[in-house]
């Protein structure tokens, strides 16, 4: 699974998650079954609160997963139909949440109990692990279309529109 963990630099695996996902100077990508990592600069790191777009510029990949310490619920319901997952960064460190990824112990966050704005991120992590059945998201091949997130291969269906905030 290729998963977003938006990050303070672009030391990868040594880095440190950053506070709010839209706003995050770097975007590191790991992919759990090749062990690759490739880090993106955020090209939309200065933005109006409320009107940051990071899917225009993350949307060329495939992305089963995000990781990050908090999201509004609008952007968690909005990746949700696109069939990517959102899971709380319970630590500060790019390379403690690939150990969780890996042995499936990363909690999704609950949209209920979502940011409502900067500076306020969600406590409660009581939403299903990764790598419960009820947290899995489709495989490759499994979809029912495509759309602006698809990939190449895999079938995930967008809604068309490109205004949804995060």
């Amino acid at each position: 699974m290729l998963v977003c963990i938006p990050t303070n630099g672009n030391a990868g695996l040594d880095d440190t998650v950053s506070e709010h996902f839209g706003s995050a100077r770097y975007f590191t990508l790991y992919d759990s079954e090749t062990g690759k990592v490739e880090i993106l600069e955020n090209h939309n790191v200065h933005h109006a609160h409320g009107t940051c777009h990071p899917l225009n510029q993350l949307g060329r990949y495939c992305l089963g997963g995000i990781v990050c310490s908090g999201m509004g619920r609008r952007a968690i319901e909005a990746l949700s139909t696109e069939g990517i997952k959102v899971y709380q960064a319970d630590t500060e460190e790019v390379s403690g949440l690939v150990e969780k990824l890996k042995t499936g112990s990363l909690n999704e966050i609950d949209p209920a109990k979502a940011c409502r704005g900067h500076g306020q991120h969600q406590t409660d992590t009581a939403g299903p692990r990764l790598g419960s059945q009820q947290s899995r998201g489709r495989g490759q091949g499994q979809g029912r279309g495509t759309g602006r997130l698809s990939g190449q291969s895999r079938g995930r269906r967008g809604n068309g529109n490109s205004n949804n905030e995060l």
